[in-house]
């Protein structure tokens, strides 16, 4: 049994260097990629401005929770440091969905292709894995709280709770939708244990330092805004400007009617599983569970951003494992309810994977990404033809920051007026307003009237025309010194 046991444990030591290995090659290219995506752009250009002491929120703006801004400030918005950072994390999550895998599944070849599924399309640009957004970062902390809450179960040990609520509090800091698998993991505790109502006293006592370390970082997040005396802008870009965000696409005959029938659809499928809880396995509740609730977070928004696909991918892998390898155990008529019920969760698996291929624009050009990496690495393809595979306009960006570094002082700043805000990465240069992208700009009036005013007090030597929008805050101070392609740069007069 020894040798066996030793047998068992090389060969687990062996896929997961295999794996590990696989993990890494196919994120590779990213570390390598050029200065293109807008989202991390603005990540870049709030970093810069936070490395210069402005306070977020208050003197630089996103409307994401902070953590996310502080990994690029840390890495001072280096794309290959923070793309680094989440290689590394996406390792250590692979190897957390392995352990969490072990503990749910009985069987080996479950657990092996669980892992390698999740190993690969976290690794794969398929799902953005290549971009550094929150997702790619919160995977990693989610996983860590999940494989602590189902190894302390039915026990409910205070201190794995501790941990594993601290852990979900910091994949909430990095983006506000973190809360739910925080629902999905107390949800789960509560129905694993559950017997009556009179038993709930006891429920909440084990569930208290669950929640208690999942509130506690995010008090200490507001007190440090309220010490900064940025608490309102924080509530209002954290959290306040996503119910606009989440509601732009949600609106269904009333505002926020599609989401209504998400949460309705959501509580009678929670519901179903709370009715039959005493006849699915720990692993099916834990799997099914996490599922319902991490397949509301993908469409939560109603928006079809790739990279929201991420944070469905664990526990959508866990089900096809439960469904495809996983045998019901229990007997009669358990059985047939267990099967009853992995087969609805199976049909609900398919819906949305088509759904998903109608909402999202999943990346398409999965293949030729690493084409297009290695032509570059075998100098068959040149600079330019290399940027333009990312984006059209990014030959553009790094055309733009050449002309603007030669002609740039120290003490000089520059201004853009469009979604690029990469271009001041590119230039080594923090933006000198508060926001940095034009549709932040134009939501409302008085981020508009704020921009003209920094502007005209700071007086940057370059404005950087690339967006057509007509309410440009033009300046008589400004003359056109060259366009760039669809870019217009002003230099100031005096």
């Amino acid at each position: 049994m020894k040798i066996l046991a030793r047998i068992e444990k090389s060969k687990s030591s062996w896929f997961l260097i295999f794996i590990a290995f696989l993990f890494f090659l196919l994120r590779l290219p990213s570390l390598f990629e050029p200065i293109w995506y807008g989202d991390e752009g603005i990540y870049q250009a709030v970093g810069m401005a936070m490395r210069e002491g402005k306070i977020l929120y208050a003197q630089t703006w996103d409307n994401k929770t902070p953590l996310l801004y502080a990994v690029y400030a840390f890495f001072s918005s280096d794309q290959f440091g923070v793309r680094f950072a989440s290689l590394l994390t996406g390792l250590l999550s692979v190897f957390l969905f392995f352990l969490l895998a072990k503990r749910l599944f009985t069987h080996t070849k479950t657990v092996f292709f669980t892992t390698g599924v999740y190993a690969v399309f976290f690794g794969l640009p398929l799902l953005e894995g290549n971009i550094a957004n929150s997702e790619n970062f919160m995977l990693f902390f989610i996983l860590l709280a999940g494989y602590l809450v189902v190894k302390t179960t039915p026990k409910a040990e205070p201190m794995l709770l501790l941990a594993a609520g601290a852990s979900l509090s910091i994949a909430f800091l990095f983006k506000i939708v973190g809360i739910f698998d925080f629902a999905a993991f107390l949800f789960f505790l509560a129905i694993s244990s559950y017997t009556s109502l009179a038993k709930l006293r006891l429920l909440v006592s084990k569930a208290f330092p669950f929640i208690i370390a999942f509130i506690s970082p995010i008090l200490l997040t507001i007190l440090f805004f309220l010490t900064q005396n940025a608490l309102d802008e924080f509530f209002s870009a954290a959290f306040k400007q996503n119910v606009g965000y989440v509601g732009y696409g949600n609106t269904f005959f009333i505002p926020q009617g599609f989401l209504i029938l998400k949460l309705l659809l959501l509580a009678i499928f929670l519901l179903i599983v709370f009715l039959y809880r005493k006849l699915l396995s720990q692993s099916s509740l834990f799997i099914l569970t996490w599922f319902a609730f991490s397949l509301f977070n993908a469409f939560f928004a109603q928006r079809p951003y790739t990279h929201y696909l991420l944070v469905l991918l664990p526990s959508i892998v866990l089900l096809v494992g439960l469904i495809s390898f996983e045998r019901v155990t229990e007997k009669n008529v358990t059985l047939y309810r267990e099967r009853f019920l992995r087969n609805a969760a199976t049909m609900g698996a398919i819906a949305s994977l088509f759904f998903i291929g109608i909402n999202f624009r999943v990346y398409i050009k999965t293949f030729l990404y690493y084409q297009n990496f290695l032509s570059f690495l075998t100098h068959k393809s040149t600079v330019t033809t290399y940027q333009a595979f990312f984006d059209r306009n990014t030959p553009r960006d790094y055309e733009l920051s050449h002309y603007l570094k030669n002609h740039l002082l120290s003490n000089d700043t520059i201004f853009v007026w469009g979604n690029n805000a990469q271009l001041y990465k590119l230039v080594e240069k923090a933006p000198p307003t508060k926001y940095t992208v034009v549709y932040h700009i134009n939501a409302s009036k008085g981020s508009m009237l704020e921009v003209q005013t920094e502007l005209d007090r700071i007086k940057p030597r370059f404005i950087v025309v690339i967006s057509k929008d007509p309410l440009f805050p033009k300046t008589a101070h400004y003359r056109e010194k060259i366009i760039i392609k669809d870019a217009i740069v002003y230099e100031r007069i005096n």
